[in-house]
């Protein structure tokens, strides 16, 4: 994979979207694992996956005096459970119902000596039912898999560089199995007004205190519900007065009223002549026009992005 078309893959919508909607639902059940036996931090990053060279993880998780990672797999199309006393599990990622991934899992961690109950039903999705009665058949491709993971592999590389140039706090680049993207987040340090909360499946005061304080925050989203692509997003919270009228980078990024955020279609990035460039540029055009209209203390929080081996100078 050398060239710039297989490196940022084509990603159809409607092409991926099956496998999407039951990757999604199955990382649901894998993320409420790490979710019930991992302790609380700041703005719910104990919960999110992380990508890896073979698909994406939920990092280890403490059991006891053990512990153990869930990964998958999109290479060899596996959901593996090892734990740090060496055993471990796998469960192909092929298609079936959510249910029947649910038990699987379920029979999986209860067979390496683990017992964790989860709340079952999906989280920031509406008309969700529980995973046990969730039957319906699920499709998995494992082309469309693979491509995800690969748009992800690119966008984690950016994202990561992105958030070099941030001396501030920031999050990790990491990845929500609750919305199903790819996400870093910028702080100016301020609080913010308290969030109104509504989102489907999450407990008001989960989002509360998500944004406790105001963020610029960007990432890839692989599409769903009114947007029909895969695309990368940025937004304020709160969204400070000009924000969205400011002009950012590269041609093809837009503000979206419906989403209240920039969003920039995946193949305006892919398809570019040089797509890190393109995607660091809306990145950074788009953290400009938060932190500029909200009043952001630039010069102490700003850096120039980080080079390998090379430590930032501090005056």
């Amino acid at each position: 994979m050398n060239t710039r078309r297989e490196s940022w893959p084509e990603l159809s919508y409607p092409a991926w979207k099956e496998t999407g909607d039951a990757l999604h639902l199955w990382m649901q059940v894998v993320g409420k694992v790490r979710l019930a036996l991992t302790p609380w931090l700041n703005h719910s990053w104990h919960v999110p996956l992380y990508v890896t060279v073979r698909g994406l993880t939920t990092s280890s998780i403490p059991y006891g005096n053990r512990n153990f990672a869930i990964d998958f797999d999109v290479i060899d199309h596996v959901v593996e459970i090892a734990t740090s006393e060496g055993s471990r599990k796998t469960i192909p990622l092929q298609p079936r119902s959510v249910a029947a991934f649910y038990a699987m899992m379920m029979q999986a961690l209860a067979d390496l000596g683990i017992a964790v109950r989860i709340r079952e039903l999906p989280s920031e999705m509406s008309g969700a039912i529980p995973f046990s009665r969730d039957q319906a058949p699920r499709a998995y491709d494992a082309e469309q898999a693979n491509r995800f993971w690969r748009v992800l592999l690119q966008a984690d590389r950016v994202l990561k560089l992105f958030r070099t140039g941030f001396i501030g706090k920031a999050s990790p680049v990491h990845f929500f199995w609750g919305s199903f993207d790819l996400a870093v987040t910028r702080f100016s340090g301020r609080s913010a007004p308290p969030h109104p909360g509504g989102v489907p499946g999450l407990s008001d005061a989960v989002v509360r205190e998500a944004y406790s304080h105001e963020v610029s925050s960007a990432g890839f989203w692989p599409g769903g519900g009114s947007v029909d692509y895969p695309a990368f997003y940025s937004y304020a919270y709160p969204e400070p007065p000009g924000f969205r009228s400011t002009a950012v980078q590269p041609a093809g990024a837009f503000f979206s009223d419906a989403l209240s955020e920039f969003v920039l279609p995946y193949d305006t990035v892919r398809k570019a002549a040089d797509p890190h460039a393109a995607l660091l540029s809306f990145l950074h055009s788009t953290y400009e026009a938060a932190a500029i209209s909200g009043k952001w203390d630039r010069a102490a929080l700003e850096c120039p992005y980080g080079a390998p081996s090379v430590p930032r100078p501090v005056p």
